[in-house]
């Protein structure tokens, strides 16, 4: 099977939150649930400054923490790497939420239970994309099958990310335009 993967041009993304709404909409998300945000993130060299947007939801990681810690064993891991939760075996201690380094599992006050994106399986199951990927206009949220992709051609991590080798998320990002054009001298 096939490793599915959020892949993220964060040259494109115009901070407009599209994905984000379109994620809370179709999940019908209370005021402090969002699966997807979409975050500025500053960069600096020398005298130069700028940043850029960056949108994030779950990374179902290769090796997610979520998985390890919850008590209750309300995740699983689908075939094709989609990380999945199942709210009714929740009991809301979340364990989860403090082990995520991405943050991407969210307590719902009005169920008293966590739950997180998954990836729009249903959609998915139907041949459709994400409903995110969908709302994104500019084109800076693609579906990728990871297995299958050129990884000399993107980044598997950004500056502003935690480290990936406890989980190994799977996302990957195409560089920052300033990276591209020599600004960052970081290795990402």
């Amino acid at each position: 099977m096939r490793q599915v993967g959020f892949l993220v041009d964060v040259s494109r993304c115009l901070g407009c939150r599209a994905c984000e709404v379109a994620c809370k909409n179709y999940f019908g998300l209370g005021e402090t649930q969002r699966f997807r945000r979409v975050e500025e993130v500053e960069w600096k060299r020398e005298k130069e400054r700028g940043f850029f947007y960056l949108s994030l939801a779950c990374n179902h990681c290769e090796s997610p923490e979520c998985f390890r810690v919850c008590p209750n064993h309300t995740f699983r891991k689908r075939r094709d790497g989609i990380v999945v939760h199942d709210p009714d075996l929740c009991d809301g201690c979340c364990t989860c939420i403090k082990a995520c380094p991405y943050g991407a599992p969210q307590f719902d006050v009005e169920t008293g239970k966590v739950d997180k994106c998954d990836f729009c399986v249903s959609r998915l199951d139907q041949g459709l994309r994400p409903v995110c990927i969908d709302a994104c206009t500019n084109g800076a949220l693609k579906m990728a099958f990871l297995d299958e992709m050129d990884e000399t051609k993107f980044l598997k991590s950004l500056p502003s990310l935690p480290d990936i080798k406890l989980t190994r998320p799977s996302i990957r990002f195409f560089p920052p335009a300033f990276h591209r054009k020599g600004l960052c001298k970081s290795k990402l």
